[in-house]
């Protein structure tokens, strides 16, 4: 396994560049002002930040959960605010979703999802944040502003990815 995010030279279609990150990286949103990439690496309980700039890993953000085994925080899906200024991580297998303040490269809050908290959407709003749990079979739907999580849909057999529309 490579661990790596390439980024392609879209005239040549071509590698420009491999960037190492951690392990088995999976989803990836840039930051407002493009300036960095963030990448989950899903068997590394850990996001890398990309600059954009120079394609170096500038910083990698750990998560850590009380109770919760390192193996199991698992993160995969990732939404960043409109202005920037907060990340949101589906942390997998330990059932919860991160806030992460994006100047800071900190988490907020932890918010529990269902389990295997997969991938995460945000309404237009921004005031709403869908969680998908591919092992309950469901979506939990989180108050941005509170941190709380409102209400739990079932929504299907191990549901994979949600899609705000309005």
């Amino acid at each position: 396994v490579a661990n790596m995010v390439h980024v392609i030279d879209v005239a040549t279609a071509k590698i420009a560049h491999n960037v190492k990150v951690g392990k088995r990286p999976r989803r990836m949103a840039f930051t407002a002002d493009g300036a960095e990439l963030w990448v989950t690496n899903e068997l590394d309980a850990s996001v890398s930040i990309v600059s954009t700039k120079d394609h170096t890993v500038i910083h990698t953000i750990k998560f850590e959960l009380p109770g919760a085994r390192a193996a199991d925080i698992t993160p995969v899906g990732l939404v960043m605010s409109k202005d920037g200024k907060r990340a949101f991580v589906g942390l997998g297998r330990a059932n919860h979703v991160a806030f992460v303040d994006v100047a800071q490269r900190k988490v907020e809050r932890l918010v529990l999802a269902g389990k295997r908290a997969w991938n995460v959407a945000l309404d237009k709003a921004e005031a709403r944040l869908y969680v998908v749990n591919g092992l309950s079979d469901d979506m939990t739907v989180i108050d941005v502003a509170s941190g709380k999580a409102l209400k739990t849909l079932a929504v299907g057999r191990v549901p994979y990815q949600a899609l705000v529309v309005e």
